[in-house]
């Protein structure tokens, strides 16, 4: 059988969603051992021609946070040695400059090594970067995967120009790696300092699964069915979907839903941008290649 699941809310954290049918109705996906979802299965054109295929077999995890400076209130005029604003300022800065060391999981690994061999090229782990220059605009995606990383996204203080306020706030959008979670929590509350409060007010769990057995035979034969001497490989997701939710079920997930994209196309950009949107042949192309893979499973 093949339970087909539309789910609402994945991009505000699935409550509504998948998190609530796992939490309140397993029921509906008991003997369901694999998935397959979104964000992956996408090609990336390399030198001479040829296309890689990556699947997505790994996320990371997720935490943001919310940082508070508390000052005194005062005309902007005077001289306040305890403004909120400037306390924030600093610790937003230091977090948004912060660079995490690179650490390679066993997917990342695996897609570089396999980059590496369909481009004739040494894999260095030390400095696997200069291999990426070869996925064109997928470079972004898949250079996310090496690091941590951690973005202040939002800001929140005062009312008038004129007025400094007591309270000032940030809200920080921070990506672990598979088994660094405690890294974020350490290097965040030490770039923040003693001076700004710090609240999780949302967290997610990073996975990873094996790129092996039979469903990745399938993924790999109905691929190359539609675009023969494609290269298939795994990689690590520095977003994150639904597939979090499912794990939680003993559910190995992967991201395939495939598109052939055409040599330059700037996939990444697209991700919550404005006209986001793939060609129909990349669409079609997917038709055909899920049509083959079900039969094939």
């Amino acid at each position: 059988d093949v339970v087909l699941a539309f789910v609402a809310d994945e991009e505000a954290g699935g409550g509504l969603g998948a998190r609530w049918l796992v939490d309140h109705r397993p029921e509906l996906f008991e003997g369901c051992s694999e998935a397959i979802g979104e964000v992956g299965g996408y090609s990336a054109s390399l030198p001479g021609g040829g296309r890689i295929y990556l699947i997505e077999t790994a996320q990371k995890g997720v935490v943001w946070f919310r940082l508070t400076a508390n000052g005194d209130a005062g005309h902007a005029s005077m001289l306040n040695p305890a403004n909120s604003v400037v306390e924030l300022g600093d610790a937003v800065a230091r977090i948004g400059h912060h660079r995490f060391p690179m650490r390679l999981t066993p997917t990342v690994r695996t897609f570089l090594e396999s980059l590496a061999g369909a481009l004739g090229e040494p894999f260095d782990p030390l400095d696997p970067v200069p291999l990426l220059k070869a996925l064109g605009p997928v470079e972004r995606i898949v250079g996310a995967s090496l690091r941590n990383v951690a973005s202040p996204t939002r800001l929140l203080a005062g009312n008038k120009t004129n007025v400094i306020p007591s309270q000032a706030t940030a809200e920080v959008d921070c990506r672990f790696l598979p088994g660094f979670e405690d890294e974020i929590f350490e290097v965040i509350g030490e770039l923040a300092g003693e001076r700004v409060a710090i609240e999780v007010i949302h967290r997610d769990i990073a996975v990873e699964t094996d790129f092996g057995g039979p469903l990745t035979e399938a993924i790999s034969r109905s691929l190359r069915a539609e675009d023969p001497g494609a290269l298939v490989a795994p990689y690590l997701l520095p977003a994150g979907s639904d597939a979090k939710h499912f794990s939680g079920l003993g559910i190995d997930c992967f991201g395939f839903a495939p598109l052939r994209l055409p040599a330059g196309f700037d996939f990444p950009r697209l991700f919550h941008g404005v006209d986001e949107r793939i060609p129909v042949a990349a669409l079609r192309f997917g038709v055909r290649v899920l049509d083959r893979f079900f039969d094939l499973c």
